[in-house]
């Protein structure tokens, strides 16, 4: 049995060092979201890095960081209100969001897979929670339509 231990860096600072988050840090910061994921509290989130955002069509991406309440939207969709690790991951077939959504979760070729996106890194530990880096941007199924 190991003992999680949990680094002094936020989710937000993490994201910062890693040099792959570049846009999640633009748009966190355009959605006014930059405070929750420095402070205090226990969060999942599932990271698209730029990669991730590159697949997305330039005029999608534009347009949703040109509208804060979307975009803040679409990066809610990304966290969980619950630090869950890539082994509970595993065990749930479905997580609650922050934007009251649910994100469907599954293991596929003993990766974690979120909805339609792979979990490339899993287990980042933060100060506020843990985060997974994801290959998609997760789309709210209520914006994709």
């Amino acid at each position: 049995m190991h003992s999680e231990k949990h680094d002094s860096k936020s989710i937000v600072q993490h994201a910062q060092e890693s040099g792959q988050f570049n846009t999640l840090l633009t748009a966190v910061k355009k959605a006014g979201l930059e405070e929750t994921l420095s402070g205090e509290g226990n969060y999942t989130i599932f990271a698209p890095t730029d990669a991730a955002f590159a697949k997305l069509p330039k005029a999608q991406l534009q347009t949703l960081l040109n509208n804060p309440e979307q975009l803040k939207q679409v990066l809610l969709y990304h966290v969980a209100p619950a630090r869950v690790s890539s082994a509970q991951a595993k065990n749930m077939s479905s997580a609650s969001t922050v934007s009251g959504e649910t994100i469907a979760l599954r293991t596929s070729d003993n990766s974690v897979m979120v909805n339609n996106a792979k979990v490339i890194t899993a287990d980042i530990n933060a100060s506020n929670g843990v985060i997974h880096a994801i290959d998609t941007v997760l789309i709210p199924e209520k914006m994709s339509e």
